[in-house]
Formats: structure tokens, sequence, C-alpha cells
């Protein structure tokens, strides 16, 4: 029963992100694990080939940049939004296969990052990862540098 709920999570989680951002779902960009501070996501090269038949860039930079908007909504929740400011990748051979990355937050980044966007509105933080084929074989790096914003709260009482 536990595993079915959690098959169930993990393809509701990736509908809401679909839904939210259709290019990941053309792309078929998944999450496949994701725990406070913590988030595993994988592309197939099926799909995402480019004119020599490896893992295009673009699909490569999606699966080093979705994952850091979807972490922050996971760990922060809806009273807060992450904006990517920058993201560079840096292509170390060519992807011939499936892709995987994990990215992960330790809980005093989780506090420190959560206490500034409260006291100043706003807080960058910054993500680093390898993409991993099938084989292990680290094949990309990326570094993405994001903020997490505060959503304003309307006075309702106005």
């Amino acid at each position: 029963m536990q595993r079915w709920r959690r098959g169930f999570f993990y393809v509701a989680l990736n509908r809401v992100i679909g839904f939210a951002i259709p290019f990941v779902t053309r792309n078929r960009f998944r999450v496949v694990e994701i725990r406070p501070g913590y988030l595993k996501a994988t592309i197939p090269l099926r799909g995402n080939r480019n004119h020599i038949s490896t893992m295009y860039a673009g699909a490569m930079f999606l699966l080093a940049e979705i994952p850091g908007g979807v972490m922050a909504l996971f760990d922060f929740g809806s009273g807060y939004y992450p904006v990517l400011k920058e993201l560079t990748m840096t292509y170390l051979q060519l992807a011939k296969t499936d892709l995987t990355v994990e990215f992960s937050l330790t809980p005093k980044q989780r506090e420190t990052i959560r206490r500034q966007a409260d006291q100043d509105g706003k807080c960058d933080f910054s993500l680093s990862a390898n993409l991993i084929d099938t084989s292990g074989n680290v094949v990309a790096k990326s570094m993405g540098h994001y903020q997490l914003r505060r959503r304003p709260t309307e006075n309702l009482a106005g």
C-alpha cells in the first residue's frame, strides 16, 4: 500500500510541474525522489536528441534548472516562490543515455534561507549538481543561483 501511495505522489507531483511548466512534460522530465532538502530527477534521451543523436544541451539545461524551483516550493511552501537568477553549465562529454541529477540542501541551509526570506523578503541561494548518465559518468556540471522570495500578504481587513 505504501508503495502505491508513493507512486501516486510522484505521478501527481510530475503532473503539477507539467501543468505549471508544459515544456517539462514535452521533454519528459521527471522528479523520481523528493524529501526535505533533497531532489532527484531524470530526463530521457529519447525525444531529447540533437542532430548527432546525443542529448540536446537545452534538455540538459532543463534537467539542471527545474529542480531548484521544485525543491524550493517543496521545502518552503506556497508562501514563497523561487526565481532563477543565473545558471551555468559545463558540458564535459556527450550524453548518449538518459540522465539523472541530484540536489541537496542541509537543514541549516534551509533554515538560513527561510529566515532571511522572512526577514528581508528574499534570500539568494545556490545549488550545484552533476548530471550523470546511466553508466555513472558525469557528463555535465551545473551551478544555479536562485532567489527565494516571500509572497506578499494582502491586507484583507481594509
